[in-house]
């Protein structure tokens, strides 16, 4: 397109239309934001300033005393919080990268590959997710207990691994690449490892980057409703899990809560805004065609 055929265009669209979508969005992102915004000043505002009334939305006077109280809490503690710290990035992490590699491995010989009862098991499979985790939490814990993994990462890890909407998300998302593209590289005399590792997974970056984002807010954020039935150790715990403990201290532990509210939400947030571009591909594309 050369500059008069782009001037032309923009001649063409009306900059009323324009200003009144992007006030549209501004207003709809504004208010969107406000939860977060409000958790942000709230971790930061003084016991007085938390029950003010009528209730404040933005901290008058900012302190860090809401941090340096949870750091009190937890110095008084025999698990000093580096370990709940510690807890909580590894499920999360070996979690999210199990997940990842596993429902990328089982996706590519149900999108590409032809054997029997390969339908049924993807029926299989799209049905489990019609099953939420409070029906499925008896079977998981005596699967679990056969396998002699209470009281163990893998209590929480095993079930991360094995969820199904990462398959069903990477199998239809590789069914979208050209056979060809797979038949050239077999030609080539490409093994089918180097096959899925060089060439489906690189063009199907960002389903798995959207599998990623998907597997870490589960297991960041409820990885403590998964860990509380499964493990009853406290060095083994998630700062999640502590987070109601926390909260039962009662009105004198309002201000450690909300500094324990702003943490859990970092590492999502901070996540999400890397990969959301990603995210968007993968939402809007209709993926490569033969």
């Amino acid at each position: 397109m050369n500059l008069k055929m782009l001037f032309r265009k923009r001649l063409n669209r009306s900059w009323a239309v324009d200003i009144l979508l992007f006030l549209l969005l501004a207003s709809v992102a504004a208010f969107m934001s406000l939860p977060l915004v409000y958790t942000l000043n709230r971790a930061f505002m003084p016991i007085d300033e938390i029950f003010a009334f009528p209730p404040r939305f933005i901290v008058g006077h900012p302190t860090f005393y809401n941090f340096k109280a949870l750091v009190s809490i937890f110095s008084d503690s025999w698990v000093p919080l580096s370990r709940y710290v510690f807890n909580t990035f590894f499920i999360a992490i070996v979690g999210t990268v199990g997940h990842v590699i596993i429902a990328s491995a089982a996706a590519y010989p149900l999108a590409k590959t032809n054997f029997p009862f390969r339908n049924v098991l993807f029926s299989l499979v799209v049905m489990s997710l019609m099953f939420t985790a409070y029906i499925t939490q008896v079977p998981n814990y005596m699967t679990i207990s056969w396998l002699g993994m209470i009281n163990t990462y893998w209590a929480v890890l095993i079930p991360a691994f094995g969820s199904t909407l990462g398959l069903y998300l990477m199998k239809q998302f590789m069914e979208q690449i050209p056979d060809a593209l797979i038949e050239a590289a077999k030609i080539d005399g490409a093994s089918e490892y180097r096959i899925f590792w060089r060439i489906v997974m690189p063009i199907v970056k960002p389903a798995w980057l959207t599998l990623i984002i998907f597997s870490l807010q589960s297991l960041w954020t409820n990885g403590s409703v998964t860990s509380h039935k499964y493990i009853y150790s406290e060095q083994l715990r998630t700062v999640d899990a502590v987070f109601g403990q926390i909260a039962s201290g009662g009105i004198a532990r309002t201000g450690p809560v909300a500094a324990v509210t702003l943490l859990m939400m970092i590492v999502p947030i901070t996540v999400f805004i890397v990969t959301q571009s990603n995210v968007i591909q993968t939402m809007s594309t209709s993926g490569l065609k033969e």
